[in-house]
């Protein structure tokens, strides 16, 4: 009798086991290619897992921020969702900078100060892993809702894209990182901004071309997709090979 109702009980179970799978392996996928590509010095796994914990953190602060953005827009924006406009300001500004300002202040408050920073590709690195801890929990969410065929999707689009706004922000990240230990204030405070501004835009227009031009042209989603992961690969080499302590 028990071990029927423990096998009973595993049925129920193993869909949801396998939806949840499916959600967490591609980011786990990516999560081992960054940090494989990490030549010179490795950073602590107690770092890493922290900074994945804390992107996971960063969702719940976004989606904050975006409920009282978008009842903002809903106030303020005349015709609410039927103006043209509404969905620039929803998906470059609300969207956009409440996921991407939330995982760059985690970043910086984990990072910035951190003895392990010494190198530049280690802002890639940090960046990646908070960036695809919001994306391993946000496909959590998506993948449980909306099953496997949301997960295949979500694999192939969404947590890579995650990972490459990572790329972006870490790429600048660690550029900052490297003038403010030469003492240019001013070049850092720059690329410490665009470490937010650029992976921002770039989810931006993500999301706009997704869902508010997708109908007309389903193809510039894929184009705009596949240039934006080739360019996040590339960069991800390039600097991965020109590593050196700063």
């Amino acid at each position: 009798m028990k071990i029927a109702t423990l096998l009973f009980t595993y049925r129920l179970a193993s869909p949801n086991l396998l939806l949840i799978a499916a959600a967490v392996v591609p980011a786990l996928v990516l999560l081992v290619y960054v940090y494989r590509k990490d030549h010179i010095e490795k950073e602590p796994n107690r770092l890493l897992a922290r900074l994945l914990l804390w992107g996971i953190v960063s969702t719940f602060l976004a989606v904050v921020s975006e409920s009282v953005g978008a009842a903002a827009l809903a106030f303020f924006l005349p015709g609410g969702e039927e103006n043209p406009a509404y969905g620039f300001w929803m998906f470059f500004v609300v969207v956009a900078l409440s996921e991407e300002g939330f995982k760059y202040l985690v970043l910086r408050w984990r990072t910035w100060n951190s003895a392990h920073f010494n190198c530049r590709f280690d802002g890639v690195v940090y960046a990646a892993y908070v960036s695809l801890g919001f994306a391993l929990w946000e496909n959590i969410g998506y993948v449980t809702l909306y099953g496997l065929d949301a997960a295949v999707a979500r694999a192939l689009t969404a947590v890579p894209g995650h990972a490459s706004f990572g790329v972006f922000m870490g790429a600048c990240y660690g550029l900052a990182r490297q003038n403010e230990n030469q003492g240019e204030h001013e070049a850092s405070r720059f690329w410490q901004w665009l470490s937010v501004l650029l992976p921002a835009a770039i989810h931006g227009g993500y999301d706009y071309i997704a869902i508010v031009r997708s109908e007309e042209n389903g193809g510039a989603f894929f184009l705009f997709v596949a240039l934006v992961f080739l360019s996040a690969a590339a960069l991800l080499r390039r600097l991965s090979r020109r590593d050196r302590f700063i």
